[in-house]
C-alpha cells in the first residue's frame, strides 16, 4: 500500500475533527462520547480527549500521541480506544483518518457477531466483497488493538463484535462518508433478511465494483490536506 500524507496538525483540522464528532451524533452514529475520532500528523496521532463532551471540544483540547509507545501523560487523556488508534495508523499508512462509533443498525450485527456480506454492491466501498467482524476483546486492550489491524489490513471498516464500527479515510470527509454509507448498509442487510434471504453478489460482480469504485467518495477539502 502507498502511505498518504499525513494531516496538518491546524486548527482548522482539529475543528473538523470535532465537527465529525458533532455530526456522527446528530445523524444518531453515535450516541454520548462513546465515539472517537483520530488523524495521523507530522507530530503522531491527534485523537478525541476521553470523556469529554463534544459539545464542549475546542480545538486546543485535542490530544496528540505518539505514532508508536505510550502516551507522555501530560495534560488530558486520550479516548479510552487509542491503542487501536494507534495500531491502524501503524497497519494502514494509507489511511491517515480512524473514525468510531457505535452506529445502531451495526453494533446490532456486531452484537449478533455477523459480518455483512455482499448484499448489496456499496459493500464495495469497505475495500472487499464483505465487511468483517472483529473479534471481541475489552476495549482499550492490546487484544482489540492487534484483533483491529489484522481484520483491517485490507479492509476500510469492520464492525467490532458486541462493541459497535470501525472506519478509515482518506481524508476526515472520507471517514465521514463511509461512516454513514456503513450504517446504511447494515441497515439493508438486517432488513432484507426479514422474511427471507438477501441475495449476495458474486466475487467478481464484487470485483466489478471495486475497479468502478477507484477514487470513488468526498474529495479532500482544503483543510484536511497535507
Amino acid at each position: 500500500m502507498t502511505p498518504s500524507a499525513p494531516l496538518q496538525d491546524t486548527k482548522e483540522t482539529r475543528q473538523a475533527l470535532i465537527a465529525a464528532c458533532l455530526w456522527m451524533n446528530e445523524r444518531h452514529l453515535n450516541q454520548g462520547t462513546s465515539g472517537n475520532i483520530s488523524a495521523r500528523t507530522e507530530a503522531g496521532i491527534l485523537i478525541t480527549p476521553s470523556g469529554v463532551p463534544y459539545e464542549d471540544l475546542t480545538p486546543d483540547l485535542m490530544v496528540t500521541i505518539p505514532l508508536d509507545g505510550q502516551p507522555d501523560g501530560a495534560g488530558l487523556k486520550p479516548s479510552s480506544e487509542w491503542p487501536f488508534h494507534q495500531g491502524l495508523h501503524q497497519a494502514r499508512p494509507d489511511m491517515p483518518v480512524v473514525l468510531h462509533a457505535h452506529p445502531p443498525y451495526c453494533s446490532i450485527l456486531a452484537v449478533q457477531r455477523r459480518p455483512i456480506p455482499a448484499c448489496h454492491y456499496m459493500v464495495a466501498a469497505f475495500g472487499g466483497n464483505d465487511v468483517p467482524l472483529a473479534d471481541y476483546a475489552l476495549f482499550g486492550s492490546p487484544e482489540l488493538c492487534a484483533n483491529m489491524a489484522e481484520i483491517m489490513a485490507d479492509r476500510h471498516a469492520c464492525l467490532m463484535a458486541n462493541h459497535g464500527a470501525t472506519v478509515l479515510g482518506e481524508t476526515i470527509a472520507k471517514a465521514r462518508w463511509r461512516l454513514e454509507e456503513l450504517e446504511t448498509l447494515a441497515r439493508t442487510y438486517l432488513f432484507s433478511s426479514i422474511g427471507g434471504e438477501p441475495h449476495i453478489l458474486s466475487e467478481a460482480e464484487i470485483d466489478e465494483v471495486l475497479v468502478a469504485f477507484q477514487n470513488y467518495g468526498p474529495r479532500p477539502a482544503a483543510t484536511e490536506e497535507a
